[in-house]
């Protein structure tokens, strides 16, 4: 049998072997030496046009968008490395305004976070001068209700080059002005020593909160 099997293989090399046998044969593959000669003129061809645009600049607003979703997607993949659960307990940008109120934009966003062992309560106001944030909240701990979560490092990010760094003051508060870049990140230790991590997508953007 293994005669035979050997003989099959070699008749699939002759000009006689039946068709069906020499078109199961896959065609050669170019060897790498020829690859590498083909490559100088692949690059040849778009040196022209490489030449023709070299003085194209992406628009600045192209640029911005790219490095926000970078950045954000870096942050996600922190954010799902923190231990720590965060739940939202309250976003009136999810909830249904006022009838009396639905005609006009909701300009001030405030939320309520969940996150052991504290309560984080957060307002987002824009600025109207320029484009800028402020971002006020505060800290309660929830393992302590008769206290507040003072002298506690908070840090906040507009994901792009903006970050403030500041410390609850004695009543668990904190606020700080940062650019609107469309996302802001919010960063602090547990009493653990785990990093909570809340990140905003589209801060003051109703239309890129998800629905319930």
């Amino acid at each position: 049998m293994m005669h035979l099997k050997a003989l099959e293989s070699g008749d699939l090399a002759s000009p006689v072997a039946p068709d069906v046998r020499r078109k199961t044969r896959k065609p050669n593959r170019p060897t790498s030496r020829e690859t590498q000669a083909e490559t100088p003129g692949a690059w040849r061809k778009l040196a022209p046009e490489a030449a023709a645009h070299s003085g194209y600049r992406p628009a600045a607003e192209g640029v911005s968008a790219v490095k926000t979703a970078f950045a954000l997607a870096d942050l996600g993949a922190r954010q799902r490395k923190t231990n720590s659960l965060i739940l939202l307990l309250y976003d009136n940008f999810r909830q249904p305004a006022p009838l009396g109120l639905r005609s006009g934009p909701t300009r001030v966003r405030q939320l309520l976070y969940r996150a052991e062992p504290y309560q984080i309560d957060l307002q987002i106001e824009p600025l109207s001068e320029n484009n800028r944030l402020v971002v006020s909240g505060q800290l309660l701990d929830l393992s302590h209700p008769e206290m507040v979560g003072r002298d506690v490092q908070v840090t906040l990010s507009d994901c792009r080059e903006s970050l403030v760094r500041m410390m609850t003051n004695e009543f668990g508060e904190f606020r700080a002005e940062l650019d609107n870049s469309g996302a802001l990140e919010l960063s602090l230790l547990g009493r653990t020593g785990k990093p909570i991590v809340i990140l905003l997508r589209g801060a003051l953007d109703p239309s890129l909160v998800p629905k319930q």
